[in-house]
């Protein structure tokens, strides 16, 4: 997987061993093939193809579009759109009549940038077909972008007090993340605070760059996707939103999650009349993103600037909504 909630399949019609070993490699989720077995063959994939895990015409529907088309009839299926300009073809209407299930036959890196960009939310994903194995890289590191720019801004820290022992998640992803690197994670679904990968070194224990030590147990995690999940439900194989100090998103995947009993320590901070508050574990190793760079939670203050990001509606399994919500 690409560690994205969009779809990044490859056609490798006719049967190129060079283009779906490359797509393979690059994390591709599906390839699209005469033969289910030429690609199964290579490595465990999911496949389109007549004996595949995805049938065409019954799973997915193909279509070609122009300018003066009528919106194809794709029923319940996926619906697979090429077209020879994405630039004049009003794919915004498929997207909106197919909500989460247009997939763009895309060329190139370009043209999947356009794509999954379309009304903000873009396509459900993308079908590159290329004979350059190196676009296959290239379109996989755009799926990889997809998780967005988020606008960070600084919260003051307004209360620090210990909560005693509770049950705490450390995420362990199958990346090594960055200083300044890490997840969104909130008490409430209108407020999230910026906490940090475990990179720095200390005299306590070696950094583990690949873990986001992300508080307890009932937090909020935002998503690659713009949903949340409590962390209790947060899986090995999940997809999760890494952030970056300059608000930069992108995915990694889950390779295992750690709860355990620690003691706690509830931090809350305002940011004009937006509230962000968070349960973590009161260890030194556990950081928040700072305005000037990364903050222990051991020695936090009131008064500390830290990053964050507020959110107007509430959420329903952890899809936003507008009702009225009230958490504290």
């Amino acid at each position: 997987m690409t560690g994205t909630s969009k779809r990044f399949w490859v056609d490798v019609r006719p049967w190129s061993t060079e283009i779906a070993t490359a797509a393979i490699e690059a994390g591709a989720d599906a390839l699209v093939a005469d033969r289910a077995a030429d690609a199964r063959a290579l490595g465990r994939i999911a496949t389109v193809a007549p004996d595949g895990d995805l049938v065409p015409e019954r799973d997915v529907v193909f279509a070609e579009v122009t300018p003066d088309s009528p919106l194809p009839d794709a029923g319940d299926a996926l619906l697979v759109v090429s077209t020879t300009d994405w630039t004049v073809i009003p794919l915004e209407n498929l997207v909106a009549a197919f909500p989460d299930r247009v997939i763009a036959v895309v060329s190139d890196a370009d043209e999947a940038r356009l794509a999954l960009g379309i009304l903000e939310r873009g396509v459900a994903g993308v079908l590159l077909r290329t004979a350059d194995p190196l676009q296959i890289g290239e379109v996989a590191a755009v799926l990889r972008d997809v998780g967005g720019r988020y606008a960070l801004a600084p919260f003051t820290v307004t209360r620090i007090v210990p909560v005693g022992m509770g049950d705490r998640a450390c995420i362990d992803t199958c990346s090594l993340l960055a200083e300044g690197e890490g997840m969104l994670v909130g008490n409430t679904s209108s407020g999230f605070l910026l906490v940090l990968a475990e990179t720095a070194e200390n005299p306590y224990v070696a950094p583990r760059p690949f873990r986001v030590n992300a508080g307890a147990v009932h937090a909020y995690l935002l998503g690659p996707d713009g949903r949340t999940s409590y962390l209790s439900e947060v899986r090995a194989g999940n997809s999760v939103l890494v952030i970056g100090a300059d608000g930069t998103g992108e995915t990694a995947a889950v390779g295992r999650v750690k709860i355990e009993r620690r003691p706690l320590l509830l931090v809350e901070a305002e940011s004009g009349g937006a509230k962000a508050g968070l349960v973590l574990q009161n260890a030194e190793t556990v950081r928040l993103m700072g305005e000037s760079g990364p903050l222990s939670v051991a020695a936090l203050s009131v008064g500390d600037r830290v990053l964050g990001v507020s959110m107007e509606k509430g959420r329903h399994f952890g899809m936003a909504v507008g009702e009225t919500i009230t958490e504290t």
